[in-house]
């Protein structure tokens, strides 16, 4: 196993303080001195300097603190493997997660208990971005398990279906529409409320629309089907890019023109409430793929593998 002088160095360096790495790491302070001069002297380089009363790193010990933080999460990846061997029914170590906003705010959360409750010992950690990055730290090794929507694909990247998912054109409810009523034993009190009228697809993207940023998956797939259609990005009246969806929505609901394109999982409590309604487009179907990704050619962890078939046997079952 490592030196235990990287594991002190490495936190020294992440919070540059010895007093403070001495206090995580459960040691005395000068203890925390002695192997970073051991250090030093093994290396012939300086790794710290000292400007007034704060600690910062010299290009050494920049260099020593990747490494440090790389041997730490090669054993905590063998540890997980170890113990998958001994114990192939459960799994541990760290699994380090990022999904697309829709996902990680609307499909993963409401598993992540059950998971954790199933395998105590896995060290999770969610990331939120958009797919682009999210493709970008797997591909940098930040991450080791990756969601993302969207019709891109990356040679460096193996893809495998997750759950269909669609987006659809939302606009803020008119005053007069009924929420929709959450279900009840028996008989229903009165007739399902109208739906609203299939807009042309000329009128509808004349409004002033609502839209997620460039790099998401929700964003392709618009983009995608429009451009199918002879409609460019660049002819439409753009309100206003978000980074999220919640976003979206509270603008759609102080905006009555405004129309948005948004994931239909991530429309539940506003279509019960009667803040928000779907709004069909003539010819217009926004069909798409959550996935699961990974590095290509690099086997999962077991950590990662127990958190892939979980999350597909939970979100594929029967309603």
């Amino acid at each position: 196993m490592s030196d235990f002088r990287l594991r002190v160095f490495q936190a020294v360096g992440q919070h540059l303080s010895l007093t403070k790495a001495a206090q995580v790491l459960f040691i005395t302070q000068p203890a925390v001195t002695r192997h970073v001069q051991e250090l030093e002297k093994s290396s012939g380089q300086r790794l710290l300097v000292r400007r007034g009363n704060r600690l910062s790193l010299t290009e050494a010990g920049r260099l020593l603190l990747a490494h440090a933080e790389a041997v730490a999460a090669a054993e905590l990846q063998l540890a997980g493997q170890l113990h998958a061997l001994r114990n192939p029914e459960e799994a541990a170590g760290r699994l380090r997660l990022g999904a697309s906003t829709t996902l990680s705010q609307y499909v993963l959360p409401g598993l992540l208990p059950a998971f954790q409750a199933r395998y105590p010992l896995v060290q999770l950690t969610l990331r939120n971005a958009n797919s682009e990055r999210i493709a970008e730290a797997l591909l940098a090794g930040e991450l080791d398990l990756g969601f993302v929507e969207g019709r891109s694909r990356s040679r460096d990247l193996h893809h495998e279906l997750l759950l269909p998912d669609e987006l659809v054109a939302v606009r803020r409810a008119p005053p007069e529409a009924p929420p929709n009523p959450p279900p009840a034993a028996g008989p229903a009190p009165g007739p399902a409320p109208t739906p609203p009228a299939p807009l042309p697809l000329a009128e509808a993207l004349a409004r002033p629309l609502v839209l997620r940023e460039r790099g998401s998956g929700t964003l392709e797939v618009l983009e995608f089907a429009l451009r199918e259609r002879g409609v460019p990005l660049s002819r439409l009246q753009v309100a206003f890019y978000f980074d999220n969806t919640e976003a979206i929505k509270a603008y759609l609901e102080a905006a009555p023109a405004a129309l948005g394109f948004v994931s239909r999982r991530a429309l539940g409590r506003e279509l019960a409430a009667g803040r928000l309604e779907i709004v069909p487009i003539e010819g217009l179907r926004l069909a798409r793929q959550f996935e699961a990704v990974w590095v290509q050619g690099q086997p999962l962890s077991a950590a990662a593998q127990r958190f892939l078939g979980f999350s597909q046997r939970e979100l594929n079952q029967p309603l």
